[in-house]
């Protein structure tokens, strides 16, 4: 049953209202279950349950739709199941403030560096002074680069619907190429301009240590940064700073070198380019990846994989796949599920999406193919009085479940397996636990003498799309017997007690 309370102005009572109803029904003292608004169509309810699969009178759902002060969880002591999933393109404002001011931040450390580096070219004519200059300024219009590719990333057009996610990729390929051309340039300096004396001095060495701490402490905050955002343009400008640490410690041993009248220049120059070039070369194979759309890494794809074989309805997997586009993730997966009803097949995609949203951070999208399984075998459960078979009168207090595999052609018991049932101690709302238990256990049937009309579990076995048979029978044999009219049931299989 669904009870609204609607209408009303501020003030009249509709929140004390909807929290009493709730904690009239919740006989836990108010544990009362809060779904919030699904990712794809925020204006309407994700579903009657969108994570769990039981929807019951034991743990009622309650959905605050104020728009302006959804504040009923203050009275409930909720269990909040999902808040409003607004598309990761539409990031929150402060956000994506944060991420683009680290490019802001990036230009305005380019530039301290690019002046006390050429400061010091200046007034002391050391090559590989003026070689790490060059390598500001090239970083200069990266981080130009990296802040309009930020800005434009999560925008969408006619033309592109899908955004301007790779932008970000394109952009550390293109910081890639340019990192390429320096060390070409310094390269050439080094080997073919003609050798000259830099003049060394000790304020010299101190804008040197400057330009080091800089990148140094810099570089630790925005990798942070962009690993948090998952964003490749800011992770890739980060590594870039740690390449600045280590090419401005080379410079320094070089100026040292040369204020002992031991030349150094040109060999610091060569040793820059030689990092400044493996740098080059990671951010062009990483940016390549997804360009070329590169599949996610196997431990992201195993999560997601788990995510969706836990679900109860799912009764197979047949491929699941993903890929990045700039800071965001893409999923796809096809799989077969226990339910012919559209309503619940349509809840159960719903629920494996937010799961994998809630456990693999940057999705932009889940796509899931789902179609009904075919049958060739049904998984029966049954309460048992003993362990010999014979049938229980009661549901939730039984102290055993058998649990029994039958192949469909010709009526086979392929596998029997006698469980003791876990939670037949519990004092509330044992039956409950036990039908999501039986869930668990991809149940297909379940053969019962008592009636589960109007009780809990009646609700979670419908949600997971399994049936429920009443039987007079005495035994497990003759229930089955009675569901396969005409087939000879072979008992022949092991039997397995736990």
């Amino acid at each position: 049953m669904i009870v609204a309370v609607a209408s009303g102005k501020g003030g009249t009572g509709k929140t004390t209202v909807a929290v009493s109803l709730a904690l009239s029904l919740a006989p836990d003292a108010g544990r009362c279950r809060t779904p919030g608004f699904s990712r794809e169509t925020p204006a309407e309810p994700a579903s009657a349950n969108p994570v769990h699969p039981s929807v019951n009178p034991a743990h009622p759902l309650f959905l605050d739709c104020d728009v302006e002060e959804p504040n009923a969880a203050l009275f409930l002591n909720p269990t909040i199941m999902m808040k409003d999933n607004r598309s990761s393109s539409q990031a929150p404002p402060g956000r994506a403030t944060g991420i683009e001011r680290w490019g802001w931040y990036s230009i305005a450390v380019n530039v301290v560096l690019a002046a006390i580096n050429l400061g010091i070219a200046l007034a002391s004519g050391s090559l590989a002074v003026e070689a790490e200059m060059v390598h500001n300024l090239v970083d200069l219009l990266s981080a130009i680069g990296v802040l309009i590719g930020l800005r434009l990333s999560t925008r969408k057009s006619k033309e592109f619907p899908y955004g301007l996610y790779k932008l970000e990729n394109l952009v550390a390929v293109v910081l890639a190429v340019m990192t390429f051309i320096t060390a070409y340039e310094i390269a050439r300096d080094a080997l073919l301009e003609t050798a000259r004396r830099a003049t060394v001095n000790a304020w010299m060495l101190g804008g040197v240590v400057v330009a080091t701490i800089i990148p140094l402490a810099f570089s630790h905050f925005e990798l942070r940064a962009g690993r948090e955002a998952n964003s490749p343009a800011l992770i890739a400008n980060a590594r870039e700073y740690r390449v600045h640490v280590f090419t401005t410690g080379v410079v320094f041993a070089a100026l040292v070198g040369q204020w002992l009248n031991f030349p150094l220049d040109r060999i610091a120059a060569l040793v820059i380019v030689v990092a400044i070039g493996k740098t080059g070369w990671e951010l062009l194979a990483d940016g390549m990846r997804v360009l070329l759309d590169a599949s996610l890494d196997a431990g992201t794809l195993l999560e997601m994989r788990e995510v969706i074989l836990a679900e109860p309805v799912v009764s197979a997997l047949k491929w699941v796949t993903g890929r990045s586009a700039g800071r965001f993730r893409f999923v796809e997966a096809e799989v077969t599920l226990r339910v012919h009803d559209l309503e619940k097949a349509e809840a159960a995609t719903q629920r494996i999406e937010v799961e994998i949203r809630r456990r693999v951070p940057h999705v932009e999208r889940v796509l899931l193919h789902a179609e009904p399984m075919e049958r060739t075998h049904l998984r029966y459960a049954a309460p048992l009085a003993d362990a010999g078979g014979v049938l229980s009168d009661h549901f939730g207090e039984a102290p055993y479940f058998v649990l029994v595999r039958v192949r469909l052609a010709d009526g086979a018991v392929e596998e029997r397996q006698i469980l003791a049932n876990p939670y037949r101690e519990e004092e509330r709302a044992k039956g409950i636990q036990v039908a999501e238990w039986l869930v668990e256990q991809k149940v297909d049937v379940v053969l019962l003498k008592e009636s589960l009309k109007g009780k809990g579990p009646l609700y979670v076995f419908g949600d997971a799309g399994i049936e429920l048979h009443q039987t007079t029978a005495g035994t497990l044999e003759q229930a089955i017997a009675a569901q396969l009219p005409g087939e000879s049931l072979g008992w022949h299989s092991a039997v397995t007690t736990a």
